[in-house]
Parts: structure tokens; sequence; C-alpha cells
């Protein structure tokens, strides 16, 4: 739904996707207020220390690079080809983004989104938006949005369009149990499992170091995890991994990461290498270690369990570093065992709370908004870099001028990549500017 300038929009999150678009509507003449529950780009803070797969070119739009360079004429952006660690990329462009004279007075950190509604409707009104007699539609009323800052105080505030670009760490890590549920045991022990990529290697190898560690997930933040545990392996005696997945590895892969034939992204075709090669080794050494009766042998520190899934969890607290776990798995490797770390790749899911009270159509296998997860079923390779933006009509939902972009656009998809989300900025003010061709990426001039 068309909107003119200089209506209000409110965007919901202060990472890379909610940057860029508040970016974009503030050249168009909005009037922008972003609201981050916690600091700027606090997602990407929890990475900080993992070098990103994609190359900065493809992690920054010609617009905020144009913003800055006319901020700081001496700033200098990394080069497109360079990958950049998670906190280089906020060191080196997504904070100095924030401190233009653009956004730095409309960004506001560490003030949380309670609630979402409209001003004099309440969610069952008008279902479908099919507008009443008089011709009104939802979309003719603002909507009201209770915020609460770090003080506890809390205010409301009124907009023409929301965006969402709060990502998907707020709702939480998928669970380690059958079927999607937490394990028994698994929410008593929440605080004491790690869903993170923690810096194993850095600040914080005290938890790790001489320590036997349980990595589930298959994806490649656990193949991070899995490479960095095995490195500290060898750096400290007494450190091992038991790797589990709940399923067989893919076929062909010789391990429990899949591999992109002819992968344009070297990086992550390396990590996937090393970390079913991690798998294989540590095969050979448990067999070697069963021959020789030695069960301590460096070669064996991973050992990749496929099949098996988390029954029954329990952990406690026996220092600051250390902890103590008693888990109960079920599957090809059914028993009891001892650890004293729980490392949970399983991926994450969006946070809806805020929305309840608002028409939004949700997908009831992935939980991103419907049109775009329909679309994207179309979408079948493996390689994310073969995704395309699926047009501006699949960022419509049945709430008017409600967006949701960004990671949470696909749900507990986990295949999202930042250009997309670039595009998908793009189009989305197609809509609220009412100009299918309008597009502020193109013909921008940069002192490179």
């Amino acid at each position: 739904m068309a909107i003119d300038t200089p209506a209000k929009i409110v965007i919901l999150g202060a990472g890379p996707i909610g940057l860029e678009a508040a970016l974009y509507a503030r050249f168009l003449g909005y009037d922008v207020a972003v609201f981050e529950a916690g600091e700027l780009a606090a997602s990407v803070r929890r990475w900080g220390h993992v070098r990103m797969f994609t190359p900065f070119g493809m992690n920054r739009s010609p617009l905020g690079l144009a913003a800055i360079q006319a901020q700081d004429e001496s700033y200098r952006p990394p080069a497109d080809d360079e990958l950049l660690a998670g906190r280089q990329w906020i060191d080196r462009y997504l904070a100095p983004l924030s401190q233009t004279d653009l956004l730095a007075e409309h960004i506001q950190t560490q003030t949380l989104v309670v609630a979402i509604g409209k001003e004099e409707l309440l969610k069952g009104d008008m279902p479908g938006n099919d507008g009443s007699e008089d011709g009104a539609d939802r979309g003719d009323w603002s909507f009201r949005i209770l915020v609460r800052n770090a003080d506890g105080e809390e205010r409301v505030e009124l907009a023409d369009a929301v965006i969402d670009a709060t990502g998907v760490f707020a709702g939480g890590a998928n669970y380690l149990g059958h079927g999607g549920i937490p394990a028994v045991g698994e929410l008593a022990a929440a605080d004491l499992i790690d869903t993170r990529l923690p810096d194993i290697l850095g600040k914080d190898r005290q938890h790790f170091a001489g320590k036997h560690t349980l990595l589930v997930g298959g994806g490649h933040s656990a193949a991070t995890n899995a490479v960095a545990l095995a490195q500290l392996a060898r750096e400290a005696s007494g450190t091992r991994v038991t790797w589990i997945t709940r399923r067989e590895g893919p076929a062909g892969a010789g391990g429990p990461i899949a591999l992109i034939a002819g992968d344009r992204l070297p990086e992550r075709a390396a990590l996937a290498r090393h970390a079913n090669d991690l798998t294989r080794i540590g095969l050979a050494g448990q067999l070697q270690e069963a021959s020789n009766g030695n069960h301590q042998a460096a070669t064996g520190s991973v050992t990749y369990w496929p099949a098996t899934v988390v029954e029954k969890v329990t952990g406690k607290v026996r220092s600051t570093a250390d902890h103590e776990f008693t888990v109960e798995l079920s599957g090809r490797h059914a028993g009891t065992y001892q650890f004293d770390r729980v490392l949970a790749n399983t991926g994450f899911r969006p946070s809806n709370w805020i929305i309840e009270e608002l028409q939004i159509h949700r997908c009831y296998a992935t939980d991103g908004p419907m049109k775009l997860a329909a679309a994207l079923l179309g979408q079948q390779s493996a390689d994310c870099l073969d995704q395309t933006t699926c047009g501006p009509k699949t960022l419509l939902n049945p709430e008017p001028n409600y967006y949701i972009l960004g990671a949470k656009s696909y749900g507990r998809r986990s295949n999202f990549l930042l250009s997309v989300g670039l595009e998908q900025i793009r189009e989305v003010f197609t809509i609220i500017g009412d100009r299918e061709t309008l597009n502020l990426y193109d013909n921008v001039k940069l002192s490179r």
C-alpha cells in the first residue's frame, strides 16, 4: 500500500537489514525510527570472531557506501572481494553506517518492542482486509507500538508502516528432542546449553579446553564449532567432541555436512571438507583406540554418531567454567553419557509474539510469511547463491503496511543471503513508494 512522505516508518531491529532499510527510507524522505532490543548489530556480534563465507561486496549496498563516504571523505571501505569476520563487518561498515547523519538520531538501542497492534482495531476486525461498506480498510489506521527502554519505562509509538527485520535469534534455538519438541529436562537445563558460535580458540577457550563436548547439529554452524574444537584438541590435552546428527550424512559427502558441486564460496567448501574429514579421522582413531585399548588418543578427539538424538538431559554447574551434563541418547548410539558441555547448533526460529494482534498469514511449515514461503518452495537448489528474490507481491501480508524482511522472512529456513535481503528492501519500497521502477541502488556514484 502506497504511503506518501513524510509518513513515519518504524523499523524493528538495528542489524544489517534494519540499517539498510532505514537508510533507504531516509533517502526517500520518510520519517524513520529504528528500535533495537539490544545493541547495534547484536546478532552479528554473537558470531563476531567467525569469518563470513560471502565477500564484502555481497554484504553492503551502494547506498550504504555512499552515505558513509558523504559523511567521512577519508573512509576507505574493505575491498569487495575481502572476506570479513563479523566484528570487522561491524567496525568497518555497519557501525560507520549507523553513525551517519541520516541514521544516527533515528536509532534507539536497548529499546524492546513489547507488542504491536492497530489503533481502534482488534485482530479480528476486517478479516482479509476486504474493507467495510464505506471503503475503509485496516491500512487506514496507524500501528500502535508498545516499547520499553532500558530503565523499564514504557511508551506508545505510532507508525504508518512497519518493517520487521528482527531476524531469528530472538525466537530461540530449535530444540534437541524428537519431533522438534524439547528433550526431557532440556527446558530446565536451557541456561547451560550453548546455542551460539562461541569463540572456542579465544575468549571462550576455558569452557572447552580439556573438556568433553556434545555437539548437536548438521549444518555449517556445527561444522564451524567442530573444526575449532578439533584445533583446540591439538592444543589442549583431554579435549574431546562427540558430534551427533539426527540423520545420516548426505550421500557422497563423507560426513555430516553437505557438499555443493563446484561451490562458488571457497571458504564454505573448505569448511565442509574439513569438518567431514574430521569425522573420518575420528572413526579411524576410534578403531585404533579399540585395538590398542587406548581411549584418549588425539586422533579420536572428534567422534561422529549419526542417526542419534537427545532423549533426556540434565545439567548442573560445578564452577564458572565447569558444567556437568548427563545425557540420554536414542537411536544408533543409544545410551547414557556424561559430558562437560552441550553445544546445540540446531538452527533458530523467528519470534512472532509481538505480532499476535496483527493479521499475519504464516506458513504452517516454516513460520515465515505465507506468500514468500510458498514462492520459496520453488527454489530447490541447496546453494544459497542460486536464490533470487520472488517479487514485491510476495512481501505483502494480509496486514497492510507490515513487511517482514531479512532472515525472519525465511522463517526456519536457514539459507537466507544478505544480498537477497538488500533486494527485498528495494522491492518493498516500490510498494511503499508506489513506483515499480524505483531503485535507489542504481547509478549511485562511489569514490573507491
